[in-house]
């Protein structure tokens, strides 16, 4: 496997640039929107991989609020939920600058509420939902969220790819 070295030219001066995790964490996550998978990595190597469902019209930049996309680019974890309405969320920390700045000259609003997160509450489902079914934000398993919320701290690098 490649992948590009993490650099985000638009992270805020309050956060660091290179994420120090525990020798169990992992140090980056990399999601690949046409195989549908998320990778958490360590030193470049897999540790976990967990099938995803995206945004409902998954090809391409997201470009707008609305537009049904998951974001690609590269991004943080800034933030975790544990009472949202799904079985656990991590807020990615789109849109960035440059998405902003894009979205501007389009005269559109970005979006926003980018999450990693886990199957809608109260929907007592024994599985994952299957297709690409959320707003542009990337779905696991309840099972699965449980354990990416354990290997990242907030902070965790994210690389979206198309």
């Amino acid at each position: 496997m490649s992948y590009l070295p993490f650099f985000e030219p638009n992270v805020p001066e309050t956060v660091t640039r290179f994420h120090h995790a525990s020798n169990d964490n992992a140090d980056r996550l990399v999601v690949k929107k046409a195989e549908r998978r998320l990778y958490l990595m360590r030193d470049n190597q897999p540790l976990r991989s967990y099938h995803i469902a995206l945004g409902f019209q998954p090809i391409g930049r997201k470009t707008r609020e609305g537009d049904g996309r998951t974001p690609e680019g590269r991004y943080l974890i800034d933030r975790r939920n544990d009472r949202s309405r799904f079985h656990k969320a991590l807020h990615i920390s789109y849109p960035s600058t440059v998405d902003r700045w894009r979205a501007e000259r389009r005269g559109e609003p970005p979006g926003g509420m980018i999450l990693i997160h886990g199957q809608p509450n109260g929907k007592n489902r024994s599985k994952p939902i299957e297709d690409d079914w959320t707003l542009g934000c990337i779905a696991v398993s309840n099972r699965e969220i449980d354990e990416i919320w354990s290997l990242t701290v907030d902070g965790t690098p994210i690389e979206i790819l198309p």
